[in-house]
């Protein structure tokens, strides 16, 4: 016999009805896309608050995930990745990263993002901690807090162009601390850490048995000086993120790879294997020709980030605005003081600029905005000549 609602009702009998995962709806949402949304409602405005490069992905990268796609690459990949991609990023990390490294030590990946959540499910339980940076990417708390995981901001020295504090670090770790995220260079400080920082916080990461995380996306956008991987210096306990994003232009094909021991590769894949099944198999073969094609491509967007940091800088400089000078990838911290939000708001609706207010990435960026240098020249100029004369007005 069956019922329908209103037979139940009738009877007295109380109905269920499913709710939706507690955790999933209290997540906080990305503070830069709630200004991605509200930019995109007004056409006229400069968009200088997405980290999304403004350049198309090279002509020969679309051209082979075309061929491949033609020559049949439409299927299935492994979870861990297609072995002739593997085996390029393996080539890659030894000679570019310094990595002793094999295929057998890479996972590739959907974008780092894809490379970060599996290594939390990999690596992690629910209720352990994580160490993040504080300010730091906008994603590492949510994505902490989807896997069960307790994320523990640590602070950066903005004294110091947001460098790494070891003594504040280790004053974060608890009893359930069990890794901990590295991000250099970093987002939004684009701030480097040195040999020495990284060197120190490994060694209290051995100390106290931590996994390291270390998220190198921005590795190929150095502007001054050089990038350090964290796992040229002690490998076995780093597990290394980087992602063709931002160094080839290629945020929507959704390619990224880790590399740690082989054991733990193959874990990281196990990982990935129910979520996604494996990155994208085109994605993956235009990925290769990224790797094995003309590297001047690269060199060419990072001398345009160059240049056009340099002039927003020169024009910050005029107008007597403080900001924390960036030495690598595509970012600028500028202090509005007061409540960056609101000057946000005012920021876009007056003058039809869109930034980041600093403390969507942590406490450590109250009252700073981030700006975006992944727009055109032309916006850059105009969209930071326009931010400083509303803090001038």
């Amino acid at each position: 016999m069956s019922y329908d609602r209103d037979t139940l009702a009738s009877a007295g009998e109380q109905v269920k009805r499913p709710a939706p995962s507690a955790r999933i709806s209290a997540l906080p949402r990305s503070g830069i896309r709630e200004v991605m949304e509200l930019a995109l409602e007004l056409p006229d405005a400069i968009r200088l608050e997405i980290g999304d490069p403004d350049f198309t992905t090279p002509a020969h990268v679309v051209d082979a995930a075309s061929e491949a796609a033609r020559a049949g690459f439409t299927h299935y990949a492994p979870a861990i990745g297609l072995p002739s991609l593997r085996g390029l990023i393996a080539e890659k990390v030894r000679a570019r990263n310094g990595l002793d490294c094999t295929a057998a030590d890479v996972v590739v990946t959907t974008g780092a993002c894809g490379a970060l959540h599996s290594c939390l499910l990999a690596l992690l339980d629910p209720g352990d901690e994580l160490l993040v940076p504080d300010p730091g990417w906008t994603t590492y708390t949510p994505m902490a807090l989807a896997a069960g995981v307790v994320p523990v901001p640590y602070p950066l020295d903005r004294s110091r162009g947001f460098a790494l504090d070891v003594d504040a670090l280790a004053g974060r770790i608890g009893a359930r601390t069990k890794a901990l995220v590295l991000n250099s260079p970093g987002n939004p400080s684009s701030t480097t850490l040195g040999r020495d920082e990284l060197a120190a916080a490994l060694a209290l990461a051995e100390r106290h048995g931590l996994w390291v995380l270390s998220d190198e996306c921005y590795e190929e956008l150095v502007l001054d000086g050089s990038h350090v991987s964290t796992a040229a210096l002690g490998p076995e306990r780093v597990i290394s993120v980087f992602s063709f994003s931002k160094t080839y232009a290629m945020t929507g094909w959704r390619v990224g790879y880790a590399v740690a021991t082989g054991p733990v590769a193959r874990l990281i894949a196990k990982a990935q294997e129910p979520i996604v099944s494996s990155a994208s198999t085109i994605s993956q073969k235009a990925a290769e020709a990224a790797l094995a094609g003309p590297q001047d491509c690269v060199t060419a967007m990072r001398e345009a980030y160059r240049r056009r940091r340099d002039t927003a800088l020169a024009l910050l400089d005029d107008a007597g605005v403080s900001y924390v000078r960036p030495d690598a990838a595509f970012y600028l911290m500028v202090d509005v003081g007061g409540d960056a939000s609101a000057f946000c708001r005012r920021l876009l609706l007056d003058q039809r600029v869109a930034v980041v207010p600093g403390d969507a990435f942590g406490a450590g960026g109250a009252g700073l905005v981030r700006v975006s240098l992944g727009a055109s020249d032309e916006a850059v100029t105009e969209g930071v000549s326009r931010l400083a004369a509303a803090l001038k007005g």
